[in-house]
Formats: structure tokens, sequence, C-alpha cells
């Protein structure tokens, strides 16, 4: 039971979703890249995008030992590999889960009302996010146990875990204020569906020799976990119809809200040259229904149970003395359990990019450059930074795009992130008329073998799309 559980720790904690869409970001013929920088190019005069198809999106990522470390066929003793995926992982590590689906969205252009050069967005999309970082000392533990540890200090504060689901209704204004400047905002309301966190946690557990007993086990502990949205579910008297039915609810505005907002611009250096960036999900929820908080604060400290199991079978059996461990840390932990409302703040993320578009589209008839500047091919550098429980996660990008002709473009990827250091990646978007698909996919070189794969990134969507320039 207990290399279960440890073989649990570490197979998870090995798996992690990256909220990272470089791949999207600055990619204009694509509607939902006003989603990443409400302030950049926009190529459509309106749009709509079909309803839960315009964009999926799911991505995977591997930090410290891969699945494959742990079960290839490769002649060493389980065993052994599980021992030294528990150790050259750090606490930093982490196992963390992200994935959005566009519920709708549309965008139009404001030239009949306010000018040419504003543009509305808008929509409703749903969004999980969960991370929980390596719990590096518990899984030592669980490795050893604590009788070859007599004396060492276990760190309670490995324990960090924050998860939500929410639904998001969005409004963004994108305005070109002149050839070289754009700017965009974008509000947004959250409504929460579940959250659950464990963030703060501090205390240690070690095993001493003890005095009346073998060992004495020490705890001193101030640990904590929040939920919100979490205690209706898991109600005994709750049936699957009504489950769905308060889901469903909460999605639509009628859980806990937030306020949010985006940010973005894009400054034309020259005529091939640009800076863009973007500051995204700058806000916070307040939970005040459906609260349910846990709190285990102090020192304890645990003597066990002496067994007395004799010869003449009038003593105490085997299942009473688990029983009695049982009750005796029941009794001994004081688990507080409150209604306390908090706030959480989303994860803030930072793009920025420096790019240079180059290659005029030829003139059949003139044999001659184009005289608007359309560039075919762009190159550029993508900084990327999310904020988390423990510290900022950051990703550095490198990106060609290329127009291979009308209706269709492509956009390749190199990116450095925690995860790889050789994550190349590839998208796709096409034009047939009006109808625009997109796919796009990353980390292309470790598909051969998914399994010791550090990432694997999947986006696509359907819109319908009036382009401004037929060109």
């Amino acid at each position: 039971m207990r290399y279960i559980a440890l073989l649990f720790i570490v197979a998870s904690c090995s798996f992690s979703f990256s909220q990272n869409k470089q791949l999207l970001y600055g990619f204009s013929d694509i509607p939902q890249s006003l989603m990443i920088n409400p302030g950049g190019e926009v190529k459509n005069d309106w749009y709509f995008g079909m309803p839960l198809l315009s964009h999926i999106h799911a991505n995977v990522g591997i930090t410290g030992s891969t699945v494959y470390d742990i079960f290839a066929n490769d002649g060493i003793d389980f065993n052994t590999k599980l021992q030294n995926a528990v150790y050259s992982m750090g606490s930093r590590d982490s196992f963390s889960v992200n994935q959005q689906l566009e519920i709708f969205s549309g965008g139009f252009s404001l030239k009949n009302t306010l000018g040419k050069k504003e543009y509305l967005s808008f929509g409703l999309y749903q969004e999980l996010d969960f991370i929980a970082y390596f719990p590096k000392d518990l899984a030592i533990l669980a490795l050893e146990g604590n009788q070859n540890n007599i004396g060492r200090s276990f760190r309670a504060n490995n324990v960090n875990v924050a998860a939500e689901a929410i639904s998001v209704l969005h409004v963004g204004y994108n305005k070109k204020v002149n050839d070289h400047f754009t700017f965009g905002v974008r509000g947004k309301i959250y409504s929460n569906i579940v959250n659950v966190n464990s963030t703060k946690n501090e205390g240690r557990f070690v095993t001493v020799r003890g005095q009346n007993n073998f060992y004495d086990h020490i705890f001193n502990l101030d640990l904590e976990a929040r939920t919100s949205g979490l205690a209706n579910l898991k109600d005994d008297d709750s049936d699957s119809n009504s489950v769905v039915k308060d889901l469903r609810k909460r999605a639509l505005l009628g859980g806990d809200l937030g306020l949010g907002f985006d940010i973005g611009l894009t400054h034309q250096l020259n005529k091939q040259w640009s800076l863009d960036a973007s500051l995204l999900d700058v806000g916070f929820i307040r939970h005040t229904k459906d609260i349910e908080n846990y709190k285990v604060e102090g020192d304890y400290v645990f003597e066990g149970i002496n067994p007395i199991f004799p010869d003449t079978g009038n003593g105490q059996t085997a299942e009473e003395y688990w029983s009695d461990i049982e009750t005796n840390f029941e009794d001994l932990f004081k688990l507080d359990t409150t209604a306390t409302k908090y706030t959480t703040w989303r994860p803030v993320k930072l793009n920025a990019s420096l790019n240079y578009a180059f290659g005029k589209k030829i003139d059949d008839i003139c044999n001659c450059e184009n005289e608007e500047d359309i560039y075919q091919n762009k190159t550029g550098l993508q900084l990327y930074a999310i904020s988390r429980p423990r510290q900022p996660q950051l990703a550095l990008t490198l990106y060609y795009y290329r127009r291979l002709f009308n209706g269709l473009q492509v956009k390749t990827t190199y990116t450095i992130d925690p995860y790889s250091m050789t994550n190349i990646g590839l998208g796709m978007s096409a034009n047939l008329k009006g109808v625009n698909f997109y796919v796009m996919a990353d980390n292309f070189l470790e598909l051969r073998n998914v399994y010791n794969a550090q990432s694997v990134s999947l986006q696509l969507g359907f819109n319908y799309i009036f382009n401004k320039n037929e060109d």
C-alpha cells in the first residue's frame, strides 16, 4: 500500500499542463489571438466562433522524472527506478493541469458607429486550473518509512495544492490609434464552479526514541485547506441530476463571482519591426457560498499503542490494536471546520515579443513587390511568464510565421521552458469560404515516445470570419 501511494505521488507530479500558448500568441489570422493580447492586430471585420468548437485547448508537460523513467523495460529493478525518481525530483517540481473550452465567442468592427479602427469582442469560456507541488519529504517518508529516519525532520510545507474550475464572461475593446500604436483592454466576470486550495502550510514531523514506548512521533503543524463549491457536491443527499444542475448554474454566473481584466498593446517601430505585450487575468474571486475550511494547528506527540498479544488469546487482537491507533489519531489531531469567507487571486500571465516582418508579396502581373505593406514572413522572440504559488514559471520562444498563400498561414516555434529544452511546435490556420479552421501542436520531437515526452500540447477551433482584406 505504501508503494502504491508513493507511485501515485511520483507519477502524478511528473505530468504538468501549462497555460503558455506560444503558437497562438501573435497569430492574428485567428480571432482567438485577441484573448492572449487584447491589443493585438485585428484582421477581420467580424467573426463568430462555432459554439463549443471555436477554441479547445489542452497541454501536458513533465518536470522531473517521466513515466518512462519508472516503467521502462530496461532491466533495472523497479524499486531502484522509483527511488531514483523520488530523489531526482525537487519540491519545486509540480503537477498542474490547465484546460479551456470556449462556449461561445464573437467580435465585430465599430466602424459604423465610433470609427473605422475600433473593434469589440466578447464571449464565455470555461477553464480548469490545478497545480500541486511534489511533496518530496512525504515521498521519502513513504519510500523509506520513519524507522530508518530517526531524528530526521520531514517538512509539512511540501504540501501545496491549488485547484479551481471557473467560467469567464468577457468583453474586449481594441483600438488602432494610428499606424504605429494599437491598444486593447478586456473586462472579465469570473464565476466559481469549484475551488480547493491549501498553499500556506507549515510544520514538521519527526520520530525520536521514546520513553513510554519505542518511539515518540512529534508533530508541529499549521495546515489549512479551503474549499468553495465542494460541500454540496459531496453531500450524501445529492444525486447526479442535482449535481449537474448545480454545476450548470454556477457556470452561468451563478457561483461566487469575481472581477478581472486583461490589457495589451502593439507598437509598430517601423514598417518591419514591432513590439507587443499583454498582461492577463489581473483579478480575483470572492468566495462566500458553500464554504468548508479545515485547519489543524498545534504541537502533538503520539507515543503509539502498546500491543498486548498474549498466547491465551484473552488479550488485544491485531484488529483492536489498529482500531486503537485510529482512535488515538482522531483524538490527537483536532480538526477545526469553519465557513470563513476568503478571496483567491487569478494566476497573472505576461506575454511580450519583438517581431521582424520581411518578404513582400510579389504581384504576378508586373512581377514586382505589392505596394501594400503586406509581408509574407515574420520572425521574433517571445517571453512568457505566469505567477504560481511558489515561484513564477517562465518560457522563451523563437518563432517563424509564413503566409503560404491566400487563406493558409503556418507558424513554427522553438520553446525553452521548465519542461523541455527542445520543444518544437507547429500551427496552421486555413480559411475556406469564410470558415476558419486552426490546429496547433508542439513538442513533435518527443512524439516518438509519448511516455518519455516532456510536454505535448494541442489547440484547435472553428470560426466563421469575414475578412477586411481579401488579398
